[in-house]
């Protein structure tokens, strides 16, 4: 069809004119013009955030999330529309922080991008080299290009220089600071008295009616759940590249046609001495820097060994400067134009003269050359037969997901007619519930909820008939079928007696627990007396002894104003206990945790300056929110 349009290029013009213009006098020049504008879903400082841009945004949040929680994670929770205003208040926010760097003029230059994309973990070779190939690799991933990239880059670390001018002016109160010092500080000596639950069991009569009400009351602790025996079939990529076979001259054809994704380009690795000058510099300022870089140019080509030294001294690129002036490996390109072809016909070991760019003059000493290499065959077969394996098995995903699905329908009493048409195999699985069990990832086919509630429907239950094929993945398709159904049930009493038992007298044993120590309690806030309490330990909420986090938050929290004061605080499982607090003093200053105190109140000041700034640009920038655009159905791969 493409070819058609290129060869009779004068006869589709005429279509094309035949189906614009009558559009344009029915519904006007305006209604095109107006189209993108309304279908734009804000508007930030005159900068629009078009329905893709937010699509892609929603896409981003999506594998973020998905990277966070993992299979767990519920692409629906991204469908709200509290989820999807969170979403376009980000864009909002960036688009607000570009529009302020662009008018206070902040910029990255090539040489500090470059600088922090070289320098960016999980991109080193052995060699501690540049891996050009895997930064291309992981771009692509995620959709992206290099250029792409570093247009993003460099807006990101245009923003960090206007965020990190606010956040770096923080200032907390130190006042403030010193108060939660003290009160982290303080320590207060404490006496416990304990009344343990099983010291009071001795003395409970447990009766038959105490027990069938506590049955009764609880009966949801003594159900069994209803449960499903079931079988199922799985279709999938994976599935499907397991079933083809790869022929070697097929794998080799590949290979010869693909040879440009097995060659690394040529690399060279440089170091350099940066004298800066500016584009704007007066003619002394540049007839200095300039009699400067010819002067360590001579001192260079006289003793070479010497270039790390001088350039560690003289250099005035701080990237680079601390190794020696090393710039690591580099491909054709990926310097400015005058460097990069300076370096380039350079032989190894070889020094440059004077080369001046946008940044200054260069003294450029080459180190190392990576020839460009081919990898051999067998060394990257392995790779190639899943390639082709997965790309086959993609392209026969479609029809074989449209037989799966209308097999299992048609053929809806069985799975074996669907397991024999696209070679799958059928699975087993028992006592499944209606609920996924927790810790167990939802990439399991009878752990996934879609596929629970599948199979735990009216339909699946009482006929027992094959459950509709269900997405659980990308390209993973899933059908089953009932095999066995389980109702839900209730353990008999008699079964449960003992266990009830044991409940309910540790349940009435804890109460008279407490009710002994709420006595106590009283008694003792009329009557101070130390009886029967342990001996006195020294606590504060840095030092929290022995305690619970309920005791030691209660002791810590207790009225001290006139002493001693006591506390009764309930132990779960265990009884009450009453604690006797006697003493309060300030404690000891440790210089080291009040500074990093004040360093996490400072932190605090500077995020609160950071949102009360981007939140003043929002307001500065006039955002205008299309509703019916922010709440349309996505038109990408977003949920």
């Amino acid at each position: 069809m493409f070819e058609y349009i290129r060869t009779h290029k004068r006869i589709m013009q005429g279509v094309l004119l035949v189906i614009i213009f009558p559009s344009f006098a029915f519904f006007g020049i305006e209604s095109f013009t107006q189209r993108d504008v309304r279908t734009n879903v804000a508007t930030v400082a005159g900068q629009a955030i078009s329905q893709q841009e937010f699509d892609q945004a929603l896409s981003n949040q999506l594998d973020r999330l998905k990277q966070a929680y993992g299979p767990e994670f519920d692409a629906q929770m991204l469908n709200t529309p509290e989820a999807r205003q969170n979403v376009l208040d980000d864009l909002i926010a960036r688009k607000a922080l570009t529009a302020e760097a662009v008018k206070s003029k902040l910029t990255v230059s090539d040489q500090v991008l470059q600088q922090t994309i070289l320098e960016t973990p999980g991109l080193k070779k052995e060699d501690n080299s540049f891996d050009g190939e895997r930064y291309k690799s992981l771009l692509a991933m995620q959709g992206m290009t290099p250029v792409m990239y570093e247009a993003s880059l460099r807006q990101d670390m245009t923003m960090q220089q206007l965020i990190g001018a606010v956040q770096n002016t923080a200032i907390s109160s130190k006042t403030i600071a010193n108060r939660i010092a003290l009160i982290s500080e303080q320590e207060r000596e404490v006496q416990a008295l304990n009344f343990n639950a099983k010291d009071f069991a001795a003395s409970i009569k447990i009766t038959d009616e105490m027990l069938r009400a506590y049955y009764d009351k609880n009966a949801k602790q003594f159900e069994i759940p209803e449960l499903v025996n079931a079988e199922y079939v799985v279709l999938s990529n994976d599935v499907l590249a397991e079933q083809i076979v790869v022929a070697d001259a097929e794998v080799k054809a590949h290979y010869d046609q693909n040879m440009k994704n097995y060659s690394t380009d040529e690399l060279r690795r440089a170091s350099h001495i940066l004298l800066n000058l500016k584009k704007d510099a007066s003619a002394d300022e540049a007839k200095n820097v300039k009699a400067k870089a010819e002067a360590l140019l001579a001192q260079v080509r006289k003793d070479p060994s010497q270039f790390a030294k001088l350039a560690k001294e003289n250099s005035q690129d701080p990237g680079s400067a601390e190794r020696g002036g090393d710039l690591d490996f580099f491909a054709r390109g990926a310097m400015v134009k005058a460097f990069d072809e300076t370096a380039f016909k350079l032989k190894e070991g070889e020094i440059s003269g004077l080369v001046q760019t946008d940044f200054g003059i260069h003294i450029i000493q080459l180190t190392a050359i990576k020839p460009a290499a081919v990898k051999p065959l067998d060394e990257v077969k392995a790779q190639l037969i899943s390639d082709i394996k997965k790309q086959k098995a993609t392209k026969a995903y479609a029809e074989a997901a449209e037989t799966f699905t209308n097999t299992v329908y048609e053929q809806a009493d069985s799975l074996q007619a669907v397991a024999d048409k696209l070679k799958l195999k059928i699975e087993k699985v028992s006592n499944l519930n209606r609920q996924p069990i927790p810790g167990m990832p939802a990439t399991m086919v009878a752990n996934n909820p879609k596929f629970l509630s599948a199979i735990f429907s009216d339909d699946a239950l009482k006929k027992k008939n094959n459950i509709e094929a269900i997405e659980i993945a990308p390209n993973t398709l899933v059908s089953g079928r009932v095999v066995e159904y389980k109702p839900a049930s209730k353990r008999p009493f008699d079964e449960v007696k003992t266990l009830i038992q044991a409940k309910v007298l540790e349940v009435e044993a804890l109460a008279l627990a407490k009710k002994n120590g709420e006595a106590k309690l009283a008694a003792l806030k009329s009557v101070d007396s130390t009886n029967d309490f342990s001996e006195v330990k020294i606590v504060s909420r840095l030092k929290k002894a022995d305690l619970s986090n309920d005791a030691l938050l209660a002791i810590m929290k207790a009225d001290v104003t006139k002493l001693p004061t006591f506390v009764g605080v309930d132990v779960p499982g265990v009884g009450y206990s009453v604690y006797r607090i006697a003493k309060v003093a300030a404690g000891t200053p440790d210089p080291a945790r009040r500074a990093s105190e004040a360093q996490q109140l400072e932190n605090a000041a500077a995020q609160q300056d950071i949102y009360s700034f981007v939140e003043a640009l929002k307001k500065k920038a006039k955002v205008e929110i299309n509703k019916t655009a922010l709440n349309a159905k996505s038109t990408t791969s977003a949920p």
